[in-house]
Protein backbone atom coordinates (compact mmCIF):
# COMPACT_ATOMS: atom_id res chain seq x y z
CA UNK A 1 0.00 0.00 0.00
CA UNK A 2 1.45 3.65 -0.72
CA UNK A 3 1.21 6.53 0.98
CA UNK A 4 -2.92 6.93 1.22
CA UNK A 5 -3.52 3.91 3.14
CA UNK A 6 -5.53 2.26 0.77
CA UNK A 7 -7.86 -0.21 1.03
CA UNK A 8 -7.95 -1.81 -2.56
CA UNK A 9 -5.24 -2.16 -5.45
CA UNK A 10 -5.05 0.40 -7.84
CA UNK A 11 -4.93 -1.90 -10.68
CA UNK A 12 -7.71 -3.46 -9.74
CA UNK A 13 -9.40 -0.42 -9.47
CA UNK A 14 -8.98 0.67 -12.84
CA UNK A 15 -9.57 -2.72 -14.12
CA UNK A 16 -13.12 -2.19 -14.92
CA UNK A 17 -14.37 -0.02 -18.13
CA UNK A 18 -17.10 1.66 -16.30
CA UNK A 19 -14.45 3.08 -13.73
CA UNK A 20 -12.23 4.25 -16.09
CA UNK A 21 -14.69 6.31 -17.83
CA UNK A 22 -15.23 8.09 -14.40
CA UNK A 23 -11.66 9.12 -14.25
CA UNK A 24 -11.70 10.21 -17.54
CA UNK A 25 -15.10 11.97 -16.32
CA UNK A 26 -13.88 13.44 -13.28
CA UNK A 27 -10.37 14.29 -15.39
CA UNK A 28 -12.56 16.82 -17.19
CA UNK A 29 -14.82 18.30 -14.44
CA UNK A 30 -13.15 19.44 -11.25
CA UNK A 31 -16.09 18.16 -9.30
CA UNK A 32 -19.05 15.57 -10.02
CA UNK A 33 -21.90 14.82 -8.29
CA UNK A 34 -23.33 11.43 -7.86
CA UNK A 35 -26.33 11.81 -10.58
CA UNK A 36 -24.17 11.23 -13.64
CA UNK A 37 -27.26 11.85 -15.65
CA UNK A 38 -26.87 10.23 -18.99
CA UNK A 39 -23.49 8.85 -18.49
CA UNK A 40 -24.34 5.08 -18.08
CA UNK A 41 -26.83 3.33 -18.71
CA UNK A 42 -26.90 1.50 -15.32
CA UNK A 43 -28.49 2.81 -11.66
CA UNK A 44 -27.11 5.24 -9.09
CA UNK A 45 -26.38 2.37 -6.89
CA UNK A 46 -24.15 0.69 -9.53
CA UNK A 47 -22.10 4.14 -10.14
CA UNK A 48 -21.80 4.03 -6.07
CA UNK A 49 -20.57 1.24 -5.97
CA UNK A 50 -17.88 2.00 -9.06
CA UNK A 51 -17.52 5.16 -7.00
CA UNK A 52 -17.20 3.51 -4.02
CA UNK A 53 -14.34 1.17 -5.26
CA UNK A 54 -12.01 4.24 -6.35
CA UNK A 55 -12.27 5.87 -3.15
CA UNK A 56 -10.96 2.50 -1.62
CA UNK A 57 -7.93 2.75 -4.42
CA UNK A 58 -7.73 6.76 -3.00
CA UNK A 59 -8.69 7.52 -6.50
CA UNK A 60 -11.35 9.47 -5.57
CA UNK A 61 -12.25 11.81 -3.01
CA UNK A 62 -15.41 13.01 -1.72
CA UNK A 63 -17.33 15.62 0.39
CA UNK A 64 -20.73 16.81 1.25
CA UNK A 65 -22.51 19.48 -0.29
CA UNK A 66 -25.67 19.69 1.67
CA UNK A 67 -27.38 16.14 0.86
CA UNK A 68 -25.34 15.95 -2.31
CA UNK A 69 -21.98 14.34 -2.48
CA UNK A 70 -19.60 15.53 -4.93
CA UNK A 71 -16.53 13.40 -5.86
CA UNK A 72 -13.20 14.82 -7.57
CA UNK A 73 -10.44 12.66 -9.35
CA UNK A 74 -7.33 12.45 -6.50
CA UNK A 75 -4.47 10.96 -9.35
CA UNK A 76 -1.52 11.00 -7.61
CA UNK A 77 -1.83 6.72 -6.82
CA UNK A 78 -1.94 6.53 -10.46
CA UNK A 79 1.68 6.94 -10.38
CA UNK A 80 2.02 3.45 -9.26
CA UNK A 81 0.46 2.75 -13.07
CA UNK A 82 2.65 5.25 -14.43
CA UNK A 83 5.75 3.64 -13.09
CA UNK A 84 4.78 0.27 -13.84
CA UNK A 85 4.18 0.92 -17.34
CA UNK A 86 7.73 2.76 -17.90
CA UNK A 87 9.22 -0.18 -16.75
CA UNK A 88 8.05 -2.10 -19.54
CA UNK A 89 8.03 0.15 -21.88
CA UNK A 90 11.81 0.83 -21.51
CA UNK A 91 12.07 -3.23 -22.27
CA UNK A 92 9.93 -2.41 -25.45
CA UNK A 93 11.75 0.33 -26.59
CA UNK A 94 15.44 -1.98 -25.96
CA UNK A 95 13.59 -4.21 -27.90
CA UNK A 96 13.08 -2.58 -30.68
CA UNK A 97 16.01 -1.05 -31.26
CA UNK A 98 17.50 -4.40 -31.39
CA UNK A 99 15.11 -5.47 -34.09
CA UNK A 100 15.55 -2.10 -35.99
CA UNK A 101 19.34 -2.88 -35.69
CA UNK A 102 18.35 -6.81 -36.83
CA UNK A 103 16.46 -5.76 -39.65
CA UNK A 104 18.62 -3.19 -41.09
CA UNK A 105 21.52 -5.67 -41.38
CA UNK A 106 19.59 -7.82 -43.12
CA UNK A 107 19.01 -5.25 -45.56
CA UNK A 108 22.92 -4.93 -46.42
Amino acid sequence: MNENNQLRDVFDAIADPTRRRLIHLLVDAEELPLELKGQFQMGRSAVSKHLAILKEAGLVLDRKVGRETRFRLNASPLREVQDWVAFYSKFWGTNMLRLNQLLEEEEE
